[in-house]
């Protein structure tokens, strides 16, 4: 039972290793890692009777964990075919013993939790001999943490379930027992890297770079136990915060002689440190912009420094004006990063990582995948993935956003035939950019403010590993690890309605949030500043540059070759040719593209204005049904856990009727056009 004060145990409860447990398990290697395997299979067995030995002693063995370079392979009965890979393991079962076997220690890791999904069903029948490799390198979480509290964001920007597990009012945390709670959590689903300080760096926070570095390396020693290596977000300016220097022009020997003698000691301080994460000339942050060089310059230089240490940059591409005259309509928010960065193709060092955000505008809910991924061939990319819900609910709202990732991730810009975006970031023998993910983990007990918020950043972890992952079989995995029943007298009924109540509530709820706020892909209309609840027009005049440009005819941008912005021609065909089509543009992205009148005809067949009054009905009712149905099944749930559920749903029932009537009277009044359905608008 979680109580208030208490963490909870999120998809690592104890009951998820009773399987192992139970067991006799043999653990075979030797390194950190290794001693973490051995460390979970022994907190196991002292809970649930069974045993580990360090070596083989001749006796009976129910579950072997070994690295490959540890045994002869006869020992254990299993001998892998080809060489298992950086991170990988083969899993097997024969003659009664389940085998994991890795060439690394961290692949004994991964495999380790990979039974522990599996749970009893490792441990019968028989099994062939499974291979199971990330399909990339790099599988990332970007804290927007502060170390001191910023007077508007807080001490997370943008965060949604309390404070920072790493700093606290202008220092580090005492106790960092939480953290390797969460570095185990980030094992468990596959993740290997975070970066542990906001995008957004202010005076404290660069200090981390060089007289707080204390405070990271307390951090990555942490972490390290369970694989995961710590990324520091930095200022581009350092050279002259930090340094004293007249200039942080990255052309400047004085400076590029700067970031390697910093870089040394931070390597002397973190030795499997991780790589820098910038965002410059972005919304006020410094760049080299200033000194008339360009984001390759500028990445360059930093990349330079971090070489010999097979650290990288995380070089951000969210670049736009944010200080534009809103009423210049050639100006298009959605066109910059394309702009600034396609023409720098090929001129990034190897261990340059664009990160690229999914969508060309702002994680909304529904954006077209951007341009940059498929523009930038001989430069390593990331795609960026909000898993903190700033524009989808902010973890107030249920809304599992894994199949939303999955659609992204599948997205072939080049066609039916072409490469997906899984392929972009995975690259080359999964040496690509990765997936990076901007965390949603506060000090919360339930970590993720909103219990069911977990189940995104459970999916993040497994997606980064496996890109074409079922969205609904991860929810699976993350249910059935995560929920069990409050008595051990649960029936196998009472599990089976527990996995269909949270499926219910969880498996179309992106889309249901999609329903009652902003309508065929038009983004925004959230209120300025804080992003939560409707304001159609609160973006609309100012320098942000998010428009829907609503008017008593129609509503809808622009974004086409023939009479807009353009945009549509950043495409390669024959997505350039189909988002330019009236006719051919998919209904869910129409505004997006294009500015139509009301009474425009979908290729669902309704008119734009009555699939607008039609969708946020509908989504409101299906958020208060989502609400019904959790009502009815308090007993399956922990209480405490149930109840905080409950109260969010309250509020996302209030919240989504707001959406509901501010949408539809906003554009009942504009077009004059009444629901062909008589409800009431108000």
């Amino acid at each position: 039972m979680t109580t208030p004060d208490a963490v909870h145990p999120a998809w690592l409860p104890p009951e998820a290793f009773r399987a192992i447990g139970s067991r006799r398990t043999l653990v075979l290697g030797d390194g950190l890692l290794v001693e973490t395997v051995r460390d979970e299979v022994a907190r196991a067995c002292a809970q649930y009777g069974g045993r580990v030995r360090r070596g083989a002693d001749g006796g009976a063995y129910d579950f072997v964990l070994a690295l490959t370079t540890a045994e002869p392979q006869a020992a254990i009965g299993v001998r892998p075919d080809s060489a298992i890979g950086t991170e990988g393991y083969l899993l097997a079962r024969h003659d009664g013993v389940t085998v994991v076997l890795a060439d690394d220690p961290a692949g004994l890791l991964y495999g380790l939790f990979h039974v522990v999904r599996l749970g009893e069903s490792a441990f019968t029948g028989e099994r062939q001999a499974e291979h199971h490799r990330p399909a990339t390198r790099r599988r990332t979480l970007d804290h927007w943490d502060n170390v001191d509290v910023h007077p508007v964001m807080g001490q997370v920007e943008r965060g949604y379930a309390g404070g920072s597990i790493f700093w606290h009012d202008g220092g580090p945390r005492g106790d960092l027992t939480r953290v390797r709670a969460y570095g185990r959590l980030l094992a468990a689903c596959g993740i290997n890297a975070v970066a542990v300080n906001n995008v957004n760096v202010h005076a404290t926070e660069a200090r981390l770079l060089t007289d707080r570095l204390g405070d990271v390396a307390v951090i990555a020693d942490v972490l390290r136990p369970y694989g995961i290596r710590v990324h520091l977000s930095v200022s581009f300016a350092s050279p002259v915060v930090l340094g004293g220097l007249p200039t942080a022009d990255p052309l400047d020997e004085d400076v590029r002689k700067w970031w390697t003698d910093v870089t040394d000691r931070v390597h002397d301080a973190i030795p499997d440190f991780g790589g820098y994460v910038v965002k410059a000339d972005s919304e006020g942050q410094p760049g080299p912009f200033a000194y008339g060089r360009d984001h390759a310059d500028g990445a360059n230089v930093l990349a330079e420094a971090l070489a010999p240490y097979d650290g990288v940059v995380h070089w951000r591409a969210f670049v736009y004006n944010h200080r534009q005259d809103w009423r210049d309509r050639t100006t298009d928010r959605a066109r910059a990063a394309y702009d600034h960065f396609a023409p720098l193709d090929g001129r990034f060092r190897d261990n340059v990582i664009l990160q690229v955000k999914h969508g060309p505008i702002d994680f909304q809910v529904r954006e077209p995948v951007s341009p940059v991924i498929a523009a930038m061939p001989a430069t390593r990319l990331a795609v960026e993935l909000q898993v903190t819900q700033e524009y989808t609910g902010q973890q107030r709202h249920v809304c599992y956003l894994a199949p939303m990732w999955r659609e992204v991730l599948g997205f072939r810009p080049w066609g039916p035939d072409g490469t997906a975006v899984a392929d972009v970031a995975g690259g080359a023998d999964g040496n690509g950019g990765g997936l990076v993910g901007v965390s949603n983990v506060g000090d919360d007990p339930y970590w993720t403010g909103h219990p069911l918020a977990q189940a995104n950043l459970y999916a993040f972890g497994r997606l980064a590993w496996d890109p074409w992952s079922d969205p609904a079989a991860i929810l699976d995995e993350w249910i059935d690890l995560t929920f069990v029943p409050v008595s051990e007298s649960g029936t196998s009924a009472d599990v089976e309605r527990l996995r269909r109540t949270v499926h219910s509530i969880m498996d179309d709820s992106w889309r249901t949030y999609e329903r009652y706020t902003a309508p065929l892909g038009v983004g925004f209309m959230v209120r300025p500043g804080h992003h939560y609840g409707p304001d159609v027009d609160g973006y609309e005049y100012t320098p942000w540059g998010t428009y829907h440009f609503a008017d008593r005819d129609g509503v809808g941008v622009d974004r086409t070759r023939a009479t807009g912005t353009g945009f549509t021609g950043q495409y390669p065909p024959p997505w350039s040719e189909v988002y330019e089509s009236l006719d051919r543009c998919p209904d869910e992205l129409l505004l997006f593209f294009h500015h139509v009148p009301y009474g425009h005809v979908l290729h669902s067949g309704s008119t734009v204005i009555q699939h607008i009054y039609d969708t946020h009905f509908a989504g409101a009712e299906q958020v208060e049904q989502a609400r019904r149905r959790w009502e009815e099944a308090a007993g399956l749930f922990d209480p405490s856990l149930h109840a905080r559920v409950k109260e969010l749903l309250d509020e996302q029932v209030r919240c989504a009727e707001e959406w509901r009537d501010q949408i539809n009277a906003y554009f009942f009044r504009k077009s004059g056009i009444p629901d062909v359905r008589g409800r009431h608008i108000p």
